[in-house]
């Protein structure tokens, strides 16, 4: 099973293995995330999130053999350099709006047996956990508990907004309404920050759509999705300032 951004190493809840398994959920988590540049982002987050970060599409797992175009995937971006996250401070969260995918730790939906099912996994290596401090994750009876009940909620919805956003990107992609777009900026101190590999909505084949097909994205809502990401650009500046005050106290 291989492990995405944040997480040490997933392993399958298991009522029987984990029975006496506690979490202490008081305990802040974001140190995981302290060198994430950006996250995945679903659909349905786009209207908070436009407001704090940039909005970008990238390519995720292998091109089909068909030849046919890549998967891509929206992601909210925290930093412009590697290993940069402007939002956190000292541990803590500055944005308004945290994404669910930060939210949802310490657990995660994942496939286990080949990819045949899937589990609710746990971060093993995450320090709160224990058997002996914290709310349990189930009852004396080996069900889930309250806490391990809502939690498995909150990772269903998460998996379905982020079916639904993978359906999104696939009609953008059946368009070709997205292309590969650049960055550049310069601090005041002279550093270069260069970003690529990203994509975002190619404005020019965006306003060449058939209006059949301009009404049909406004009454499914991806229109209003593209328009929150196209706002969102604009926090690229935003972040280049961000790095731009961080930068200050070091030289001075």
């Amino acid at each position: 099973m291989s492990n995405p951004p944040m997480y040490g190493s997933l392993v399958p809840l298991d009522r029987e293995q984990h029975k006496n398994l506690r979490l202490q959920s008081e305990l802040p988590t974001l140190e995981r995330a302290a060198e994430l540049n950006s996250v995945f982002l679903a659909a349905v987050e786009f209207n908070e999130a436009c407001k704090e970060f940039p909005i970008v599409f990238v390519r995720v797992g292998d091109a089909p053999k068909d030849g046919a175009a890549p998967a891509v995937a929206p992601l909210a971006v925290f930093g412009l350099k590697p290993g940069s996250n402007l939002f956190i401070k000292d541990g803590k969260w500055t944005g308004n709006y945290t994404p669910a995918y930060l939210r949802r730790y310490p657990f995660a939906m994942a496939r286990i047996d080949s990819g045949d099912q899937i589990a609710v996994c746990f971060d093993e290596q995450w320090k709160g956990f224990s058997q002996t401090e914290g709310t349990a994750l189930f009852g004396a009876d080996g069900q889930p508990s309250e806490f391990t009940t809502n939690a498995q909620a909150f990772l269903e919805n998460f998996e379905r907004e982020a079916e639904r956003t993978r359906l999104v990107c696939e009609e953008l992609q059946k368009l070709e309404l997205l292309q590969d777009m650049r960055f550049e900026a310069t601090l005041p101190n002279g550093e270069k920050i260069d970003v690529d590999g990203f994509l975002a909505i190619n404005e020019e084949k965006l306003s060449q759509l058939p209006d059949a097909k301009v009404l049909e994205l406004f009454r499914n809502g991806v229109s209003s999705l593209i328009e929150m990401h196209r706002v969102s650009m604009g926090n690229m500046s935003r972040l280049a300032q961000g790095h731009s005050a961080a930068a200050a106290p070091a030289a001075a």
